[in-house]
């Protein structure tokens, strides 16, 4: 759907009157729902892959100037059409979402030292680990494993070697806030996309799937935090992606002073959803979540 809002804002432009008749059908089979949680699987994502030489072909992005602070990166993606090696330098032109076929409509001349290779979501990438220390005590014991990568490709990785084997995964999204200093961008849900959120959905759904084939189906837990701007949603969706599953949500105190934001409510708690597979039980505790001289870290115990 937000590919088809992209063509009726650029055929609004030559034929409004079309553009007009299309929109109220498009508006018609969108209210034809069904039921359970709807939204569009958008692939808005972008990694940008920074170790990887700059060939004729790649899709790149342009760096700002190094040393400027930058408010507002410059988030366009250019086609790499030509090479000058002697020079280092690269011919681009510009790829246009909105056009068909990714049409270009401006070329630039950069430096190869100003670009950066990008894969967008339908791009192919084989992922793998590198080692690049080790710190070895313990003898056989087990050992921790820290995996510094884009997450979604982290996953797909453990899955040739964990599918169905992990006990526990913790999860700590971004909050979908509209902050902008985050990789993902809180902020980039465009205004009139018909499910206003469908975004964020799409990029935690892709998450969620793959760490549901790496959890033990018969005795594992997920934890996935939020706050209050979409834990609606996200409970909706955690339902929906492990219908066999026990949900719940709890709430847990984060600020007891209280968070101030301006023209909203103070607020000292955010929300922890727990899925429990399989034959995962909680253990018995107690903690008084109302007592503010508390200042450890809740935790939930599974046996």
């Amino acid at each position: 759907m937000s590919r088809l809002n992209d063509l009726l804002r650029e055929l609004r432009t030559r034929e409004p009157a079309l553009a007009r008749d299309l929109e109220r059908e498009v508006s018609a089979l969108a209210d034809r729902r069904a039921f359970g949680l709807n939204f569009e699987r958008h692939l808005p994502e972008v990694v940008e892959l920074p170790g990887r030489k700059v060939r004729k072909g790649d899709k790149v992005r342009v760096l700002p100037p190094r040393g400027k602070a930058t408010k507002r990166p410059d988030n366009r993606l250019w086609r790499v059409v030509g090479m000058d090696r002697s020079a280092r330098a690269a011919k681009l032109e510009l790829l246009d979402p909105a056009a068909s076929g990714e049409t270009p409509r401006e070329e630039l001349t950069a430096p190869l030292d100003d670009l950066v290779v990008v894969a967008q979501s339908r791009d192919p990438i084989y992922p793998g680990l590198v080692s690049t220390g080790k710190v070895e005590r313990g003898g056989d014991k087990p050992f921790h494993t820290v995996i510094n990568a884009e997450n979604l490709h982290a996953l797909e990785t453990l899955l040739f070697t964990h599918r169905g084997k992990v006990d526990c995964i913790y999860i700590d999204p971004p909050y979908n806030t509209g902050a902008k200093d985050w990789k993902y961008n809180n902020d980039y849900v465009e205004g009139d996309d018909l499910y206003r959120h469908s975004k964020w959905l799409a990029f935690m759904e892709r998450r969620l799937l793959l760490a549901k084939e790496l959890l033990n189906p018969d005795d594992s837990a997920l934890i996935v935090t939020i706050d209050e701007k979409e834990f609606l949603r996200l409970g909706l969706l955690l339902e929906q992606t492990f219908p066999e599953a026990r949900v719940q949500m709890v709430s847990t105190i984060i600020n007891p002073t209280g968070a101030i934001r301006t023209s909203e409510f103070t607020r000292t708690n955010e929300f922890i959803f727990f899925v429990m597979v399989g034959r995962v039980d909680l253990a018995a505790d107690v903690t008084d979540v109302v007592d503010y001289s508390y200042t450890g870290r809740q935790s939930a115990q599974f046996t």
